[in-house]
């Protein structure tokens, strides 16, 4: 197939920092796509065509067969169009020109070494993503939206127990506007301003735990959540790995899926729960985290609600256990797939016994007591007890 598409790495030092074949690749095109920006520092001209907003690779395939320039920022296979215009082209239409990505120019600059840094975009993401990252020593560079935006996430790391966080702001890294400000989140004082902006950040203060069982205080609940031990014990039996999918059932809080999410990179979760006042609670949790983009909340009760939805890698249900919603289950997974129950009542106990009794998988019965008040001693209050059932399917 003939190679018609050249995507061109473009620095804030425009056609100076382009190497020979960008520069013929520019000269030859005879439509060049980028962003307004970066369509001004190539001296594009009238073969310029600047991005649809909102963004769409559209015009890029309308013009395929004839010579095509796109520009991007830096390395266009980070955090650049390059991935985007890979979903409909095969290897022999395009080639690629790389530039040093933005991160790069900010590691550079602060002297930071780029392989234990994280490197987020942020420019369309909350800033929640941050939150189950940052911890005392972590060093984050990432891409914000606008001039705006560094007061916004200083603000953000304020109220989200980073207050001294060490922040680096960059704009225009690599150019002759390049500017560099310095400041901690509490006492940030910088009026805004301009894109493209990066800021790099040093976390000063410990963040979330990273072991399984959070806090009961992470999450809003109605009072419906499971408790920490067992929330433990859940993730430890349904062992997340990356970018498999939950179904949980009975979500309440959502806070197994929460911790399943977070577990494992890319993992994903729809959370089923029949009771619509709870949906609030867990799409919260969801945002608070930064996960709302791989936990959804589903209303409805099992197993009516499952059907049509994609099948899991695992299942976890924490209320409304029924001999008809195992069976429906054991009908639908694909062997493999792997199956937690919890259950506290006398009934569920007895459904969970008959199924390990059926099926397999492992039956275990936890029993915690925590120390309380009793006058002017101690004693011990004790939980209900919790029987979990485990299967692979």
């Amino acid at each position: 197939m003939r190679q018609w598409l050249t995507i061109i790495g473009l620095g804030e030092n425009g056609l100076e920092g382009l190497g020979d074949a960008s520069r013929k690749a520019l000269a030859e095109a005879e439509v060049i796509i980028g962003g307004p920006r970066h369509l001004e520092l190539a001296g594009a001209g009238a073969k310029g065509q600047p991005w649809p907003v909102p963004f769409s690779i559209e015009p890029v395939l309308a013009a395929r067969g004839q010579r095509v320039a796109v520009l991007a920022s830096g390395d266009p296979f980070w955090h650049g169009a390059g991935g985007s215009l890979m979903r409909d082209l095969e290897a022999g239409e395009w080639v690629s020109h790389p530039a040093p990505s933005c991160f790069a120019l900010a590691s550079n600059r602060l002297g930071w070494k780029l392989e234990e840094v994280l490197c987020l975009g942020l420019h369309a993401a909350p800033y929640a993503r941050l939150l189950p990252l940052l911890g005392r020593g972590v060093r984050v560079i990432c891409t914000l939206r606008d001039g705006a935006a560094p007061a916004e996430l200083a603000a953000w790391l304020v109220a989200n127990g980073q207050p001294d966080a060490r922040l680096h702001v960059m704009e225009r890294l690599g150019g002759p506007k390049e500017r560099l400000f310095h400041a901690t989140a509490e006492a940030w004082d910088l009026p805004p301003g301009g894109a493209p902006v990066l800021m790099a950040i040093e976390a000063m203060r410990p963040g979330l735990p990273q072991a399984s069982g959070l806090a009961k205080a992470h999450f809003a609940s109605d009072g419906q959540i499971t408790k920490r031990p067992i929330r433990a014990l859940t993730l430890s039996a349904l062992a997340p790995r990356a970018g498999e999918l939950l179904w949980d059932i009975g979500g309440g809080s959502g806070s197994v899926s929460v911790e399943w999410c977070l577990a494992a990179r890319g993992a994903r979760a729809i959370t089923f729960e029949p009771r619509e006042s709870r949906l609030e609670n867990i799409r919260t949790n969801a945002a608070a985290f930064g996960l709302d983009h791989r936990m959804r909340a589903v209303l409805g009760k099992a197993p009516d609600v499952l059907d049509g939805q994609p099948l899991p890698d695992c299942v976890f249900i924490g209320g409304g256990g029924s001999q008809a919603l195992l069976d429906y289950l054991w009908d639908i997974l694909p062997e493999g797939t792997r199956l937690v129950a919890n259950g506290v009542t006398l009934e569920t106990e007895t459904l969970l016994m008959q199924a390990h009794a059926a099926r397999g998988g492992q039956l275990l019965k936890a029993e915690i007591a925590e120390a309380g008040p009793l006058g002017s001693m101690r004693d011990w209050r004790r939980a209900r007890p919790v029987i979990q059932w485990s299967v692979t399917r």
